[in-house]
């Protein structure tokens, strides 16, 4: 159960505020997202695309989180991964894989679109899709990515799934023998997580239990359902008096916070939702408007690490969006988190697209899935 701590010293809101607000200001690609935040400026997506096309084909620098239980097995990223071995991981690869199939489903006539098709096309063939297969059915693999990039990977499925294009469906074929493998590790390993795991990066439970839960919807898997709603609710029904104050950490992409509140509005009926909310973060309407929960600025882009905290902005504002739109109409909450919301994803879109590899091959993903609302079942904008 989670208990309220004190809340922390906000003396420097204002000094930070201005910060994100100019750096906002100052980038052409995040105003032209506001400007059009229901949908994604052309010539954004077509920058956004290269951005990743760039990435997916980029195999060095890359992080290896393998075990190897022989001399035999160490292998270059691409001969393990012959789809997924850009992007400087795994995981980044496969969300990456994610924001060229949505950008080639919503803006199909932008200048990049016949390159994102090749390269979609060369990645997710039949052969490479088996190999990595093969990589996660290995014992000493079964930790590998879970559940991030797991859950990243069903996100990527969830969107070729729903896309009615002659490659798509033979893509959606080639996805098959993956996913299988990982819904299996999935069912495997919920009924022996003991505790969720809070932390403000990968492996966060919040996170991967709403995009699960997302794709067994989506793919009518009602076991998984039922197995993820099991774990959601052992997990957080019960949670009051989040310590809202000690988030971010130093280097977090991600709001446990808000990662478990963006699961459980998938999870509890409106109503339900409307108390565990209040119970869960009781001092809200304060703490969105008194610098406890607010955009953060990034001391150095260059750094892997601290340059997190610009994907915590875009986390923070798909979260806060979805929770929101989960609210009823009349809620006092949900135009002051809907506010919250909008400062978080201008900051964090301030970030795309800086020149530096270390933000550049994954930011454009949280900054996709920020604008284009995914997952949100309600549009109050």
């Amino acid at each position: 159960m989670i208990r309220r701590q004190p809340r922390r010293n906000s003396i420097s809101y204002a000094i930070l505020s201005l910060a994100i607000m100019a750096m906002a200001v100052s980038t052409t690609s995040a105003q032209s997202i506001e400007s059009t935040i229901s949908d994604l400026d052309a010539s954004v997506a077509n920058e956004w695309g290269k951005l990743v096309l760039k990435g997916v084909d980029t195999e060095f620098p890359n992080k290896l989180s393998l075990v190897y239980s022989s001399e035999e097995q160490i292998k270059t990223p691409r001969q393990h991964f012959p789809a997924f071995y850009g992007c400087f991981d795994w995981h980044s690869s496969v969300h990456g894989h994610w924001v060229l199939v949505r950008l080639l489903k919503d803006h199909p006539s932008i200048e990049s679109a016949p390159r994102i098709r090749r390269v979609l096309g060369r990645h997710l063939s039949a052969a490479n899709l088996e190999k990595e297969a093969d990589f996660f059915t290995k014992d000493e693999q079964k930790t590998f990515e879970r559940m991030y990039g797991w859950a990243w990977f069903l996100r990527l499925v969830m969107e070729v799934d729903t896309w009615d294009d002659p490659d798509a469906d033979q893509w959606r074929e080639n996805l098959r023998p993956l996913e299988m493998v990982l819904v299996d590790r999935i069912k495997d390993y919920l009924p022996l997580l003991t505790y969720p795991i809070r932390i403000g990066q990968h492996t966060d439970t919040g996170f991967a239990l709403g995009q699960i839960l997302d794709y067994a919807r989506q793919m009518d898997q009602a076991e998984l359902e039922s197995l993820v709603v099991d774990r959601a609710m052992s997990f957080y029904e019960d949670d009051v008096d989040y310590p809202v104050n000690y988030e971010p950490s130093g280097h977090d992409f991600f709001s446990s916070c808000w990662n478990e509140a963006d699961l459980m509005r998938r999870v509890l009926p409106q109503r339900k939702f409307v108390a565990w909310l209040d119970r869960f973060v009781p001092e809200l309407s304060e703490q969105l408007t008194d610098g406890t929960i607010t955009p953060v600025g990034v001391s150095d882009v260059t750094d892997p690490k601290i340059v997190h905290l610009a994907g915590l902005n875009l986390n923070r504002a798909w979260c806060m969006q979805s929770v929101a739109a989960a609210l009823p109409a009349d809620h006092p909450l949900r135009d002051p988190i809907r506010k919250n919301a909008q400062m978080h994803r201008s900051a964090g879109l301030a970030y795309i697209n800086s020149g530096h590899y270390e933000g550049d091959h994954w930011l454009a993903t949280f900054g996709l899935y920020a604008v284009k609302r995914v997952g949100v079942t309600s549009v109050g904008d």
